[in-house]
């Protein structure tokens, strides 16, 4: 089943609760929630009391995505707080086989992260470790931008490439998914789309997610 992850990076931060229990009625999957430490990416969000927050809130899988330097130094820290899912940057992580390890030892779903420009091949040697792989189709660091185009591309190659290796594993996308072009990224193989203003910004964000979860429908 194709499945939607609502990122609260583009909702207002002042209802994220309300935000979180809309995104949940309407059909939502997973709550991505993006972790960002003013260092690996140029700007700050939320940290893990947030998380333990929203656990309390929703029964949706909490999908943490750290856009931190040295990521081992706060998965126990998202882990306590509640997080289900918690994936890495490649580009960030000195030893990707340790921390993937960690994450897996914790009992949570172990996933890496690629930025647009970062070769798929920078994660062969761990490939059959993760849980899911995650592609940004933007630079990381902030919502409301554009997807960027060559990344279908990517996209495809993964798809193969994990139908060769007779693999599992889903891919989850995340940067400038909207309505608008939700179809065609489908039609590249995506199994996991991450939408942050392509929901949250719109007029009626209920609607659109539900629009949205119809669409998928048509690709499962």
């Amino acid at each position: 089943m194709i499945k939607i992850a609502p990122s609260i990076l583009s909702a207002d931060f002042t209802k994220i609760e309300e935000s979180v229990k809309m995104a949940e009625e309407a059909g939502a999957d997973v709550i991505h929630i993006d972790i960002m430490d003013g260092h690996f990416v140029p700007n700050l969000t939320f940290g893990p009391q947030l998380v333990a927050c929203l656990k309390e809130k929703t029964s949706l899988p909490l999908d943490v995505h750290l856009m931190v330097e040295n990521p081992r130094k706060f998965i126990p820290l998202f882990h306590e707080a509640g997080a289900d899912w918690i994936s890495i940057h490649v580009e960030a992580s000195s030893h990707l086989h340790k921390d993937i390890t960690l994450i897996k030892e914790l009992n949570k779903k172990a996933g890496l992260a690629l930025n647009p420009a970062t070769p798929l091949h920078m994660i062969s040697e761990i490939i059959e470790e993760l849980d899911f792989v995650l592609l940004m189709t933007v630079n990381p660091g902030w919502g409301g931008q554009e997807f960027i185009d060559s990344c279908h591309g990517k996209i495809t190659r993964l798809k193969n490439w994990i139908k060769e290796l007779k693999l599992d594993i889903p891919i989850e996308i995340d940067g400038g998914v909207k309505l608008e072009n939700i179809e065609q990224i489908l039609k590249d193989g995506v199994d996991i789309c991450v939408i942050g203003s392509g929901i949250f910004k719109e007029k009626n964000p209920r609607e659109t997610l539900i629009k949205i979860k119809e669409l998928t429908k048509k690709y499962e």
